[in-house]
Protein backbone atom coordinates (compact mmCIF):
# COMPACT_ATOMS: atom_id res chain seq x y z
CA UNK A 1 0.00 0.00 0.00
CA UNK A 2 2.84 2.36 0.86
CA UNK A 3 4.38 1.86 -2.59
CA UNK A 4 1.02 2.46 -4.28
CA UNK A 5 0.41 5.58 -2.19
CA UNK A 6 3.90 6.96 -2.98
CA UNK A 7 3.37 6.30 -6.70
CA UNK A 8 0.02 8.09 -6.58
CA UNK A 9 1.54 11.04 -4.71
CA UNK A 10 4.41 11.40 -7.19
CA UNK A 11 2.00 11.23 -10.11
CA UNK A 12 -0.30 13.86 -8.52
CA UNK A 13 2.56 16.27 -7.78
CA UNK A 14 3.99 15.82 -11.27
CA UNK A 15 0.64 16.66 -12.86
CA UNK A 16 0.20 19.63 -10.57
CA UNK A 17 3.71 20.89 -11.40
CA UNK A 18 3.10 20.52 -15.15
CA UNK A 19 -0.29 22.18 -14.91
CA UNK A 20 1.37 25.05 -13.09
CA UNK A 21 3.60 25.63 -16.08
CA UNK A 22 0.59 25.43 -18.41
CA UNK A 23 -1.32 27.91 -16.26
CA UNK A 24 1.71 30.19 -16.09
CA UNK A 25 2.07 30.10 -19.88
CA UNK A 26 -1.63 30.76 -20.35
CA UNK A 27 -1.51 33.66 -17.90
CA UNK A 28 1.53 35.11 -19.69
CA UNK A 29 -0.23 34.76 -23.04
CA UNK A 30 -3.35 36.44 -21.67
CA UNK A 31 -1.29 39.34 -20.30
CA UNK A 32 0.45 39.80 -23.64
CA UNK A 33 -2.85 39.71 -25.51
CA UNK A 34 -4.43 42.19 -23.09
CA UNK A 35 -1.42 44.52 -23.44
CA UNK A 36 -1.67 44.31 -27.22
CA UNK A 37 -5.37 45.12 -27.06
CA UNK A 38 -4.77 48.12 -24.82
CA UNK A 39 -1.88 49.57 -26.88
CA UNK A 40 -3.17 52.28 -29.20
CA UNK A 41 -2.30 52.34 -32.89
CA UNK A 42 0.34 54.58 -34.43
CA UNK A 43 -0.94 56.21 -37.63
CA UNK A 44 0.14 58.81 -40.16
CA UNK A 45 3.81 57.90 -40.65
CA UNK A 46 5.03 58.11 -44.24
CA UNK A 47 8.44 57.54 -45.77
CA UNK A 48 9.51 60.21 -48.24
CA UNK A 49 10.64 59.12 -51.69
CA UNK A 50 13.70 61.20 -52.49
CA UNK A 51 14.49 61.93 -56.15
CA UNK A 52 17.52 60.50 -57.89
CA UNK A 53 18.97 63.93 -58.64
CA UNK A 54 20.19 64.50 -55.06
CA UNK A 55 23.90 65.26 -54.91
CA UNK A 56 26.20 62.28 -54.39
CA UNK A 57 28.29 63.72 -51.60
CA UNK A 58 31.28 62.54 -49.58
CA UNK A 59 29.70 64.64 -46.79
CA UNK A 60 32.53 67.15 -46.57
CA UNK A 61 30.43 70.29 -46.47
CA UNK A 62 33.22 72.71 -47.34
CA UNK A 63 33.90 70.71 -50.50
CA UNK A 64 30.18 70.64 -51.29
CA UNK A 65 29.93 74.43 -50.97
CA UNK A 66 33.00 74.86 -53.20
CA UNK A 67 31.60 72.52 -55.87
CA UNK A 68 28.23 74.25 -55.82
CA UNK A 69 29.90 77.66 -56.16
CA UNK A 70 32.02 76.42 -59.07
CA UNK A 71 28.81 75.39 -60.84
CA UNK A 72 27.12 78.73 -60.07
CA UNK A 73 24.83 77.06 -57.54
CA UNK A 74 24.28 77.13 -53.80
CA UNK A 75 24.33 74.24 -51.35
CA UNK A 76 21.23 73.06 -49.48
CA UNK A 77 21.44 70.62 -46.56
CA UNK A 78 18.18 68.75 -46.05
CA UNK A 79 17.47 67.00 -42.73
CA UNK A 80 14.85 64.25 -42.82
CA UNK A 81 13.86 61.23 -40.75
CA UNK A 82 12.15 57.90 -41.51
CA UNK A 83 8.37 57.96 -41.23
CA UNK A 84 8.17 61.76 -41.48
CA UNK A 85 4.92 62.67 -43.27
CA UNK A 86 6.00 66.31 -43.60
CA UNK A 87 9.10 65.20 -45.53
CA UNK A 88 6.87 63.16 -47.80
CA UNK A 89 4.61 66.19 -48.27
CA UNK A 90 7.56 68.33 -49.33
CA UNK A 91 8.37 65.96 -52.19
CA UNK A 92 4.87 64.78 -53.09
CA UNK A 93 3.30 68.28 -53.01
CA UNK A 94 5.89 71.03 -53.47
CA UNK A 95 8.05 69.10 -55.93
CA UNK A 96 5.05 67.78 -57.83
CA UNK A 97 5.29 71.08 -59.71
CA UNK A 98 7.86 70.57 -62.47
CA UNK A 99 8.59 74.30 -62.57
CA UNK A 100 9.63 74.10 -58.92
CA UNK A 101 11.85 71.10 -59.67
CA UNK A 102 13.42 72.84 -62.67
CA UNK A 103 14.11 76.04 -60.76
CA UNK A 104 15.47 74.23 -57.72
CA UNK A 105 17.82 71.99 -59.70
CA UNK A 106 19.05 74.96 -61.69
CA UNK A 107 20.15 76.90 -58.62
CA UNK A 108 20.94 74.34 -55.91
CA UNK A 109 22.86 71.20 -54.99
CA UNK A 110 21.01 69.34 -52.25
CA UNK A 111 22.50 66.87 -49.78
CA UNK A 112 20.18 64.73 -47.63
CA UNK A 113 21.06 63.91 -44.00
CA UNK A 114 19.11 61.53 -41.78
CA UNK A 115 18.78 63.25 -38.40
CA UNK A 116 19.13 59.83 -36.74
CA UNK A 117 21.85 58.57 -39.11
CA UNK A 118 25.39 57.43 -38.34
CA UNK A 119 27.27 58.51 -41.46
CA UNK A 120 30.29 60.72 -40.80
CA UNK A 121 30.08 64.38 -41.77
CA UNK A 122 32.88 66.92 -42.00
CA UNK A 123 31.22 70.19 -41.06
CA UNK A 124 32.11 73.73 -42.06
CA UNK A 125 35.26 74.32 -40.06
CA UNK A 126 36.49 70.75 -40.38
CA UNK A 127 34.84 69.12 -37.35
CA UNK A 128 33.68 65.52 -37.61
CA UNK A 129 30.16 64.45 -36.57
CA UNK A 130 27.73 61.64 -37.13
CA UNK A 131 24.54 62.75 -38.85
CA UNK A 132 22.56 62.55 -35.60
CA UNK A 133 25.21 64.43 -33.60
CA UNK A 134 25.36 67.09 -36.31
CA UNK A 135 21.57 67.52 -36.20
CA UNK A 136 21.76 67.75 -32.42
CA UNK A 137 24.56 70.32 -32.54
CA UNK A 138 22.50 72.47 -34.91
CA UNK A 139 19.41 72.19 -32.71
CA UNK A 140 17.24 70.68 -35.44
CA UNK A 141 13.71 70.44 -34.04
CA UNK A 142 11.55 69.74 -37.07
CA UNK A 143 11.84 67.70 -40.24
CA UNK A 144 12.15 68.56 -43.00
CA UNK A 145 14.68 71.29 -42.21
CA UNK A 146 16.55 72.93 -45.09
CA UNK A 147 19.72 74.98 -44.61
CA UNK A 148 20.77 77.23 -47.50
CA UNK A 149 24.49 78.14 -47.70
CA UNK A 150 26.10 81.00 -49.57
CA UNK A 151 29.51 81.01 -51.26
CA UNK A 152 31.18 82.03 -48.00
CA UNK A 153 29.91 78.84 -46.27
CA UNK A 154 27.38 80.80 -44.19
CA UNK A 155 23.81 79.65 -43.58
CA UNK A 156 21.80 82.52 -45.07
CA UNK A 157 18.32 81.01 -44.91
CA UNK A 158 16.63 78.18 -43.05
CA UNK A 159 13.29 76.43 -43.38
CA UNK A 160 12.28 74.70 -40.16
CA UNK A 161 9.65 72.15 -41.09
CA UNK A 162 7.21 71.93 -43.97
CA UNK A 163 5.93 75.08 -45.68
CA UNK A 164 3.36 75.15 -48.52
CA UNK A 165 4.51 75.56 -52.10
CA UNK A 166 3.87 79.34 -52.27
CA UNK A 167 6.12 79.96 -49.27
CA UNK A 168 8.67 77.48 -50.61
CA UNK A 169 8.89 79.28 -53.96
CA UNK A 170 9.62 82.54 -52.12
CA UNK A 171 12.59 80.86 -50.43
CA UNK A 172 13.90 79.56 -53.77
CA UNK A 173 13.63 83.02 -55.31
CA UNK A 174 15.17 84.75 -52.29
CA UNK A 175 18.29 82.56 -52.14
CA UNK A 176 18.82 81.91 -55.84
CA UNK A 177 18.73 85.64 -56.65
CA UNK A 178 20.92 86.47 -53.64
CA UNK A 179 18.42 88.88 -52.12
CA UNK A 180 19.91 88.20 -48.69
CA UNK A 181 22.58 90.78 -49.52
CA UNK A 182 19.96 93.55 -49.39
CA UNK A 183 16.96 92.48 -47.33
CA UNK A 184 15.87 90.04 -44.62
CA UNK A 185 13.68 87.20 -45.82
CA UNK A 186 10.78 88.27 -43.59
CA UNK A 187 10.72 91.67 -45.34
CA UNK A 188 11.23 90.09 -48.77
CA UNK A 189 8.36 87.68 -48.12
CA UNK A 190 5.96 90.51 -47.30
CA UNK A 191 6.76 92.24 -50.59
CA UNK A 192 6.12 88.96 -52.44
CA UNK A 193 2.84 88.44 -50.61
CA UNK A 194 -0.04 87.17 -52.73
CA UNK A 195 -3.58 87.84 -51.57
CA UNK A 196 -5.35 84.50 -51.29
CA UNK A 197 -8.97 83.55 -50.83
CA UNK A 198 -9.75 83.46 -47.11
CA UNK A 199 -12.88 82.77 -45.12
CA UNK A 200 -11.65 85.32 -42.57
CA UNK A 201 -12.78 88.11 -44.97
CA UNK A 202 -10.19 90.63 -43.87
CA UNK A 203 -10.26 89.91 -40.14
CA UNK A 204 -8.06 87.95 -37.78
CA UNK A 205 -9.53 84.73 -36.45
CA UNK A 206 -10.60 85.07 -32.81
CA UNK A 207 -10.44 82.61 -29.91
CA UNK A 208 -12.00 82.83 -26.46
CA UNK A 209 -8.68 81.98 -24.82
CA UNK A 210 -6.88 85.01 -26.26
CA UNK A 211 -6.14 87.71 -23.69
CA UNK A 212 -8.50 90.61 -24.36
CA UNK A 213 -6.92 93.19 -26.69
CA UNK A 214 -3.88 94.51 -24.93
CA UNK A 215 -0.44 95.19 -26.28
CA UNK A 216 1.45 95.08 -22.99
CA UNK A 217 2.67 91.47 -22.95
CA UNK A 218 4.89 92.20 -19.98
CA UNK A 219 2.00 93.03 -17.66
CA UNK A 220 0.45 89.92 -16.13
CA UNK A 221 -3.22 89.92 -15.22
CA UNK A 222 -4.37 88.25 -12.03
CA UNK A 223 -4.14 84.48 -12.38
CA UNK A 224 -1.61 84.64 -15.24
CA UNK A 225 1.47 85.42 -13.13
CA UNK A 226 2.89 81.89 -13.37
CA UNK A 227 1.75 81.05 -16.87
CA UNK A 228 3.90 80.66 -19.96
CA UNK A 229 3.14 83.17 -22.71
CA UNK A 230 2.38 82.28 -26.31
CA UNK A 231 2.14 84.96 -28.99
CA UNK A 232 0.17 84.13 -32.13
CA UNK A 233 1.50 86.16 -35.08
CA UNK A 234 -1.15 86.14 -37.80
CA UNK A 235 -2.45 88.26 -40.65
CA UNK A 236 -5.62 89.10 -42.51
CA UNK A 237 -6.39 87.04 -45.63
CA UNK A 238 -4.08 84.28 -44.41
CA UNK A 239 -5.37 80.87 -45.49
CA UNK A 240 -2.85 79.02 -43.30
CA UNK A 241 -4.07 81.03 -40.29
CA UNK A 242 -7.63 80.00 -41.16
CA UNK A 243 -6.49 76.38 -41.29
CA UNK A 244 -5.05 76.58 -37.78
CA UNK A 245 -8.26 77.99 -36.33
CA UNK A 246 -10.76 75.96 -38.34
CA UNK A 247 -8.98 72.63 -37.93
CA UNK A 248 -6.36 72.30 -35.17
CA UNK A 249 -7.89 74.71 -32.67
CA UNK A 250 -11.29 73.04 -33.03
CA UNK A 251 -9.83 69.99 -31.29
CA UNK A 252 -10.83 69.91 -27.63
CA UNK A 253 -7.49 68.54 -26.39
CA UNK A 254 -5.64 71.29 -28.23
CA UNK A 255 -7.98 73.93 -26.81
CA UNK A 256 -7.52 72.63 -23.27
CA UNK A 257 -3.75 72.96 -23.63
CA UNK A 258 -3.95 76.41 -25.27
CA UNK A 259 -6.03 77.74 -22.38
CA UNK A 260 -3.18 77.03 -19.96
CA UNK A 261 -1.10 79.81 -21.58
CA UNK A 262 -1.37 83.57 -21.40
CA UNK A 263 -2.16 83.75 -25.12
CA UNK A 264 -1.91 86.91 -27.20
CA UNK A 265 -2.74 87.48 -30.86
CA UNK A 266 -0.87 90.09 -32.93
CA UNK A 267 -1.25 91.20 -36.52
CA UNK A 268 2.20 90.56 -37.96
CA UNK A 269 1.95 93.67 -40.17
CA UNK A 270 0.49 96.11 -37.62
CA UNK A 271 2.28 99.30 -36.60
CA UNK A 272 0.69 99.51 -33.14
CA UNK A 273 3.01 99.77 -30.14
CA UNK A 274 3.70 96.52 -28.30
CA UNK A 275 5.46 95.89 -24.99
CA UNK A 276 7.25 92.54 -25.38
CA UNK A 277 7.36 89.90 -22.60
CA UNK A 278 10.80 91.14 -21.57
CA UNK A 279 9.58 94.76 -21.32
CA UNK A 280 10.84 96.22 -24.61
CA UNK A 281 8.72 98.79 -26.47
CA UNK A 282 8.39 98.18 -30.22
CA UNK A 283 5.72 97.58 -32.88
CA UNK A 284 4.13 94.27 -33.80
CA UNK A 285 5.63 94.50 -37.29
CA UNK A 286 9.13 95.39 -36.10
CA UNK A 287 9.11 92.76 -33.37
CA UNK A 288 8.01 90.05 -35.82
CA UNK A 289 10.82 91.07 -38.17
CA UNK A 290 13.38 90.98 -35.32
CA UNK A 291 12.14 87.52 -34.35
CA UNK A 292 12.51 86.40 -37.97
CA UNK A 293 8.83 85.56 -38.39
CA UNK A 294 8.58 84.36 -41.97
CA UNK A 295 5.75 81.82 -42.02
CA UNK A 296 2.24 82.63 -40.77
CA UNK A 297 0.69 81.70 -38.47
CA UNK A 298 3.63 81.60 -36.08
CA UNK A 299 3.46 80.83 -32.36
CA UNK A 300 6.32 82.02 -30.16
CA UNK A 301 6.55 80.78 -26.56
CA UNK A 302 8.07 82.66 -23.62
CA UNK A 303 8.73 81.68 -20.01
CA UNK A 304 7.72 83.75 -16.98
CA UNK A 305 10.88 85.87 -17.35
CA UNK A 306 10.12 86.81 -20.95
CA UNK A 307 12.73 84.46 -22.45
CA UNK A 308 11.83 82.70 -25.69
CA UNK A 309 11.79 78.92 -25.14
CA UNK A 310 10.14 77.49 -28.28
CA UNK A 311 8.38 78.47 -31.48
CA UNK A 312 6.19 77.09 -34.25
CA UNK A 313 6.85 78.78 -37.59
CA UNK A 314 5.96 75.94 -39.88
CA UNK A 315 2.82 74.06 -40.91
CA UNK A 316 2.09 71.52 -38.18
CA UNK A 317 -0.96 69.34 -37.72
CA UNK A 318 -2.83 68.66 -34.51
CA UNK A 319 -0.62 66.08 -32.81
CA UNK A 320 2.55 68.11 -33.27
CA UNK A 321 0.92 71.39 -32.18
CA UNK A 322 -0.30 69.63 -29.04
CA UNK A 323 3.19 68.23 -28.53
CA UNK A 324 4.77 71.70 -28.66
CA UNK A 325 2.18 73.02 -26.18
CA UNK A 326 2.87 70.09 -23.86
CA UNK A 327 6.65 70.38 -24.33
CA UNK A 328 6.52 73.94 -23.00
CA UNK A 329 3.82 73.56 -20.33
CA UNK A 330 5.48 70.51 -18.77
CA UNK A 331 8.87 72.21 -18.71
CA UNK A 332 10.29 69.26 -20.65
CA UNK A 333 12.26 71.67 -22.86
CA UNK A 334 14.56 72.29 -19.88
CA UNK A 335 15.82 68.70 -19.71
CA UNK A 336 15.06 67.20 -23.15
CA UNK A 337 16.53 69.51 -25.75
CA UNK A 338 15.76 67.08 -28.60
CA UNK A 339 12.15 67.80 -29.44
CA UNK A 340 11.83 64.78 -31.73
CA UNK A 341 12.79 62.45 -28.89
CA UNK A 342 10.21 64.14 -26.71
CA UNK A 343 7.33 63.71 -29.17
CA UNK A 344 8.30 60.08 -29.76
CA UNK A 345 8.13 59.40 -26.01
CA UNK A 346 4.86 61.33 -25.77
CA UNK A 347 3.33 59.24 -28.56
CA UNK A 348 4.35 56.07 -26.72
CA UNK A 349 2.74 57.28 -23.49
CA UNK A 350 -0.52 58.06 -25.27
CA UNK A 351 -0.57 54.68 -27.00
CA UNK A 352 0.16 52.88 -23.73
CA UNK A 353 -3.01 54.47 -22.34
CA UNK A 354 -4.95 52.69 -25.08
CA UNK A 355 -5.49 55.71 -27.35
CA UNK A 356 -4.49 55.88 -31.01
CA UNK A 357 -1.92 58.43 -32.19
CA UNK A 358 -2.28 59.91 -35.68
CA UNK A 359 0.62 62.24 -36.33
CA UNK A 360 -0.74 63.62 -39.60
CA UNK A 361 -4.45 64.25 -39.00
CA UNK A 362 -6.22 67.47 -38.10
Amino acid sequence: MNKIFKLYLVTFLTCLFCNGFVLADETKKELIENHSKKMGEFKGAKNATHPEWFKESFLDLEEDVAEATENNKRLVIYFWQPGCPYCDQLWSDNFADQNVVKEFRKHFDIVALNMWGDREIISIGGNSYSEKKFAEALGIKYTPTLLFFDENRKVIHQLNGYVPVDNFQKSIKYVSNKHEKNVKFSEFSIKQKKISTSTAKGALNKQDFFVLPTFDLNKRSKGDENKYTVVFFEAENCKNCDLLHQKTLKDQTTLALAKKFAAFQLDRHAENTVITPDGKSTTAKQWATELGIEYLPAMVFFDQNGTQVMRIDTQLRTFHVQSVFDYVLSGAYKSETNFQRYISARADRIRESGKDVDIFSY
